[in-house]
């Protein structure tokens, strides 16, 4: 072997490390920067004020876009259901609020934080999204009966009143709004666990990212 042969073969073994130690840490950088930007969005996703269902500290957070008023939140609700049975320590869900159904939506809340505010946002969850067809109708919604159901589940309706007057329902949901606008929510519900977006609309396909996500917080140090 020449000189010459044993200098170009070094050049080129060079240049090869170079460019995998250039791609390697570009991908570290990508990963950084992905960890951040999850991080941040996971930060819009959960506000101080959002209602929780579960554990504060669970490792596995479901957030789910929500509208009282939208059917396909009321069809995928019994699941959610189920998850949050299935791993009752693992799994919290955060609810953030979406009122693309306009009035009927802004009642569903403002009845939700009030239940909130006396203890009682899943019970209310419940009863509102059973008596939904009867409240919500897209084609007739007679939004103000939801207040006759929250009366019969149990809400005491001049503490809800009050609470309604106070503005923090409308501080509630103008920062939800904002936060959805950010996030690039287009339709409920929307879910995202811990911080990956469900991949299409699916029962099956939401628990199976949530079980993957509890079984690596498992195997975490």
């Amino acid at each position: 072997m020449t000189r010459r042969t044993v200098i170009v073969i070094l050049t080129a073994f060079i240049a090869v490390a170079a460019f995998v130690t250039a791609v390697f840490l570009y991908q570290r950088h990508e990963r950084q920067q992905a960890v951040q930007q999850a991080a941040a969005q996971f930060g819009v996703m959960v506000r101080s004020h959002s209602p929780v269902v579960g554990p504060i500290a669970a490792p596995v957070t479901i957030v789910e876009f929500f509208d009282p008023a939208c059917e396909a939140c009321r069809a995928f609700y019994p699941y959610v259901k189920q998850i949050l049975a299935e791993w009752p320590r693992e799994v919290r869900l955060v609810i953030r609020y979406v009122p693309f159904h306009r009035e009927p939506s802004v009642i569903g809340v403002q009845i939700l934080e009030a239940a909130r505010a006396q203890g009682r946002f899943e019970p209310m969850m419940e009863a509102l999204l059973q008596s939904q067809p009867v409240w919500a109708s897209h084609s007739a919604p007679t939004a103000d009966r939801a207040w006759q159901f929250a009366r019969a589940a149990g809400l005491d309706m001049e503490k809800a009143r009050a609470h309604v007057a106070s503005g923090d329902v409308e501080k509630v949901l103008k920062q939800d709004v904002a936060d959805l606008t950010a996030v690039g929510v287009r339709a409920t519900p929307t879910f995202f666990v811990n911080g990956k977006p469900l991949s299409e609309p699916d029962p099956r396909v939401l628990r199976e990212l949530v079980k993957s996500e509890v079984e690596r917080s498992r195997k975490a140090p």
